[in-house]
């Protein structure tokens, strides 16, 4: 079956399509991409995976279609950024 396993960095993206036997699981479909070797800075013990947005873990099955989609790590707690644009617009009306 079809498939593409997708990833991307600040730098750059990539969306590959490759296929598997039916029985695959998402991890098979990542090793078999050669993803790992175009970013190594993947760890699959510590990046989130998904079909289609969906977190699964590795062992999850696969449909023909589907896009495996490798997350890379938040660098900054969305919570944060929130808080800090806050203060920010805060102390923009208040000097004015």
């Amino acid at each position: 079956m079809k498939i593409s396993v997708a990833y991307g960095n600040t730098r750059r993206q990539a969306w590959l399509n490759i296929e598997v036997d039916e029985a695959a699981t998402v991890k098979e479909a990542i090793e078999r991409s050669g993803i790992l070797r175009q970013f190594p800075e993947i760890d699959l013990a510590k990046n989130k995976v998904g079909i289609y947005g969906k977190i699964v873990a590795l062992e999850a099955g696969l449909a023909d279609g589907d896009r495996v989609e490798i997350y890379a790590p938040l660098t900054v707690d969305p919570k944060t950024v929130k808080t800090k644009k806050a203060k920010a617009g805060e102390s923009a009306t208040t000097e004015a």
